[in-house]
């Protein structure tokens, strides 16, 4: 790291393996429509200048360098062509570059500043360093070791830590509405759907066997705080006055739950046709206009309530954190401790689902280098 000696302690058996699951192992590893409002954080404006400095295309630069490929998916995502690995190889021969060391299956249980520097204790034996950068991330999947350790170290030189929950996660329900979901488990569909704090996401909806997944569902739940519904709109794109009105003038005959069969997943279509007030039975020249009027309602304002969600197990990151106004937001700088930087997932900054996450740590971890290469 420019001119300075660099060791990575790392309490797992493989590095990055973070990046080896993302996108199903093809790592999602930016996304190209980044900007501060695809990120969730007490201060909006903190992530403008690490982002702003180092953007997507300063990453694929990178990639090109390695002679790496990618390819873009739905709304912005850059897959990796050689897959995850690749991806890990890369950033592992950049830190053998800068002659940096990597410890792994190390534990550090004990951290100490004292004649400025930082002394840490670890199980593979006692460390200094003048500078301490802090990515351990958050505690989202502890299946893979994920652990509370950067908010620990947070609050034990004067930093606030906002509550971490669960985010990117599915929600779960219980009585009638689970078995009903249940039901439709493996059911699939476009939808448009908010909570009540956040913006519109217009991707894919999926019903599991304990409630709703899918793109949509994981980018509601970054936003959702319990006991606050989820609107969800079963026809985005669609007037439902103006379609219906078409399909009565072409079809009269059909009925409605057959007309819904053309527009939703059949047992989807089965599911609206039943609810109270829907005439599924009725054929469209005999709907009346209040008949349309509620179909709309139903189909464009559906509400569920979850009752939580599927928590840390499946959580793809952790929203809240360490508070960003104890942090500098051009070097991620401790404001209450000089040499300790936090960056990546253990910061109060979350990203929307596809890439967004990587690239605040692509982009945080930039602006700690930077810094440190400045200040030798």
């Amino acid at each position: 790291m420019h001119g300075r000696s660099v060791l990575v302690i790392d309490h797992a058996k493989k590095p990055a393996e973070k990046v080896r699951i993302s996108g199903g192992g093809r790592c999602n590893f930016t996304n190209i429509h980044t900007e501060p409002a695809n990120f969730i954080s007490g201060n909006p404006h903190f992530a403008k200048s690490a982002l702003a400095r180092y953007t997507p295309w300063d990453f694929c630069d990178l990639v090109a360098r390695h002679d790496l490929t990618w390819h873009e998916k739905t709304l912005g995502q850059l897959f990796c062509d050689q897959k995850s690995g690749a991806i890990i190889r890369m950033l592992l021969d950049e830190l053998d570059a800068a002659n940096g060391e990597l410890w792994l299956e190390t534990e550090v249980s004990e951290v100490g500043h004292r004649n400025g520097r930082y002394h840490l204790r670890t199980s593979a034996g006692d460390v200094s360093a003048q500078k301490l950068v802090v990515a351990t991330g958050g505690l989202s999947i502890p299946k893979m070791g994920a652990s509370g350790l950067a908010y620990e170290l947070a609050r034990q030189f004067g930093h606030e830590v906002i509550t971490p929950r669960p985010a990117l996660v599915p929600f779960t329900f219980s009585g009638q509405l689970k078995d009903t979901f249940s039901s439709l488990s493996g059911v699939s569909t476009p939808v448009d759907a908010h909570a009540d704090r956040g913006p519109d996401f217009h991707e894919a909806m999926l019903f599991t066997h304990r409630g709703l997944s899918g793109p949509a569902m994981l980018q509601v739940s970054s936003y959702w705080r319990e006991t606050e519904p989820v609107q969800i709109d079963l026809a985005p794109g669609w007037h439902v006055p103006d379609v219906l009105g078409e399909a009565r003038d072409a079809s009269p005959k059909t009925t409605l739950r057959t007309w819904l069969a053309t527009w939703l997943p059949a047992r989807l279509a089965d599911l609206v046709a039943g609810w109270p007030g829907i005439p599924g039975s009725k054929q469209l020249a005999n709907l009346s206009n209040n008949d349309i009027e509620t179909i709309n309602l139903a189909l464009k304002h559906w509400k569920v309530t979850p009752t939580g969600t599927e928590g840390w197990r499946t959580a793809e990151v952790t929203a809240g954190g360490i508070n960003t106004d104890g942090l500098s937001s051009r070097t991620m700088e401790s404001r209450n401790q000089p040499g300790l930087y936090f960056i990546g997932e253990c910061v109060d900054v979350t990203g929307w689902l596809g890439g967004y996450n990587f690239q605040w740590a692509w982009a945080s971890a930039a602006a700690a280098g930077e810094a440190l290469a400045t200040h030798q």
